[in-house]
């Protein structure tokens, strides 16, 4: 089981998530002519709303930073619906980008991992998997694509940098250069590489900023064309190395890291191997996770600024009243919980709960939804159905349309357990041609219980109606046949395909 924490995570969570290509650049690669599969079908509709998916980077949902989001509480909060429980199936950057994508599990899309062997954007090519997406889905319902700012982690090809997936009308996306620090990067533009490098620009070239713009003027030209669009826009905030915009960089001077209830948890001798030998927190660790907490804030108020912008261009295109804004994150964030380190992939809250905030027709505005286990997996299928398209056979979540405008299904009859996985980072040593590598580890979110299998025999139990901050493993305590219910479940739905995962996630398979 490798857990990634103190200097060995930072190091390795720095490189895993950099845009950088993982492609032997001495072996020149035939770049495949990939093309859409027909494989949905486009449902009869006189009209089709637009749709916004607004992306974050590593946002958390347990530690804050939304309530210093002012836009995002007005626009969209105060005019929305949160989905209370909204979970990430595996709390990293590519394989939860590839489920939103798709609307597969890590196990069934195939993209384990942020890199080579086995994961990344490479990975995710080499399946052939972009000749069916979200994008081309909608596509072939007469949508006008974009996508703006992160993709898949190893985009580009080094030995191709204009290189555009399918499905896209419009593409901007950093192929060179500093995303993450919102300065001096190259973006690839419709297949043109573009050069934000210059200084003396101000805040022109920060990266939100420049998102935001290009986002503006593809809804203003789509909007004049009478056209629907779909606007996939991906910031890189608050990943780190976080950087805000200057505007900003002096703002909230004294705001710190929530020390939540399991912060620098006293005792975590019912924790994992590694969680369990770590220290407790030294004060300048605690003084680090302060300053980055801080920088996420900030970098966040961009983003902030962005989704107020947006609105006032839907607003001012008549588009507004037509088109449905979603705010998300591909994962969640730890910031010293359980004596960890800043980070993600654990199966705690910090990690799989994440923010889902939609507002648009029919929605009820400031409504939270409680009670309904959702996620990432759900995306696709849902954004799917609001275009009118049915999507292909192969996707493992449930549309959530029902949930979005009212019509609730009965709780036996929605989703009662989500599926966690978590495939580790690569090793060196790992034999690239290892088809799919073991889980570290695999777990079920349900809406009483945290259950997880380690690669090592290690299982954690928590109550989370008891201890909704996981402080308290009762695996050593818990009856027996809860524990084999669980682990069954689990098995099964680990296993899962298609329509199949729907049956197995609303109970216990007999």
């Amino acid at each position: 089981m490798r857990r990634i924490f103190a200097l060995l995570w930072l190091g390795v969570f720095l490189v895993s998530c950099l845009p950088v290509g993982h492609i032997p650049t001495q072996t020149p690669r035939a770049i495949l002519t990939i093309t859409p599969q027909a494989d949905v079908q486009v449902l009869p509709k006189t009209e089709r709303p637009n749709i916004l998916f607004i992306l974050t980077d590593d946002l958390d949902l347990e530690l804050g930073t939304l309530d210093y989001m002012p836009h995002l509480q007005e626009l969209m909060v105060a005019q929305g619906l949160t989905l209370e429980d909204y979970f990430i199936s595996q709390p990293i950057c590519c394989p939860s980008r590839a489920t939103l994508l798709r609307g597969q599990y890590t196990h069934n899309h195939g993209v384990y991992r942020n890199d080579q062997p086995n994961g990344g954007f490479e990975e995710f090519y080499s399946l052939q998997n972009e000749s069916s997406t979200l994008a081309t889905w909608l596509q072939a319902a007469g949508y006008r694509t974009v996508m703006l700012g992160k993709y898949l982690n190893g985009y580009p090809f080094p030995e191709d940098r204009s290189y555009v997936p399918v499905g896209w009308n419009e593409w901007y996306s950093s192929v060179k250069g500093s995303p993450f620090a919102g300065y001096r990067y190259t973006l690839n533009e419709n297949g043109k590489q573009i050069d934000y490098n210059e200084t003396g620009q101000g805040e022109s070239q920060y990266m939100t900023d420049v998102l935001g713009r290009k986002a503006a003027d593809f809804i203003v030209r789509a909007s004049a064309d009478n056209v629907p669009f779909f606007v996939y826009l991906s910031t890189y905030a608050p990943h780190v190395p976080v950087k805000p915009a200057p505007r900003h960089a002096a703002l909230m001077p004294d705001i710190k890291a929530p020390q939540t209830a399991s912060f620098n948890e006293a005792d975590v001798a019912d924790k994992p191997d590694g969680l369990r030998l770590d220290p407790l927190l030294s004060d300048d660790e605690i003084k680090t996770l302060d300053e980055e907490y801080r920088a996420r804030v900030l970098a966040m108020q961009a983003v902030d600024e962005m989704i107020a912008s947006l609105l006032t261009v839907l607003q001012e295109t008549g588009q507004l009243d037509n088109t449905y804004i979603i705010f998300t994150s591909d994962n969640g964030y730890h910031l010293g919980q359980h004596r960890l380190r800043a980070g993600k992939d654990v199966p705690y809250e910090e990690d799989i709960h994440v923010p889902f905030i939609i507002r648009g027709p029919d929605i009820e505005p400031h409504t939270t939804l409680p009670g309904y286990i959702t996620g990432n997996v759900d995306v696709a299928p849902t954004l799917a159905e609001l275009a009118g398209v049915l999507p292909p056979e192969y996707v493992d979540g449930r549309s959530m349309v029902s949930l979005l405008h009212g019509e609730r299904p009965l709780p036996g009859e929605w989703r009662s357990a989500y599926l966690l996985e978590f495939y580790g980072y690569n090793q060196e040593d790992e034999d690239p041609n290892v088809p799919a590598p073991k889980p570290d580890y695999l777990g079920l979110r349900t809406q009483n219980y945290l259950y997880v299998e380690y690669q090592d025999g290690f299982i954690e139990l928590y109550d989370l109606s008891a201890d909704p901050y996981e402080m308290e493993n009762i695996a050593a305590t818990a009856e027996q046949a809860l524990l084999e219910r669980l682990s069954a479940w689990l098995k099964a739905l680990s296993a899962c395909t298609g329509g199949q995962c729907r049956e197995l996630d609303q109970s216990v398979p007999k």
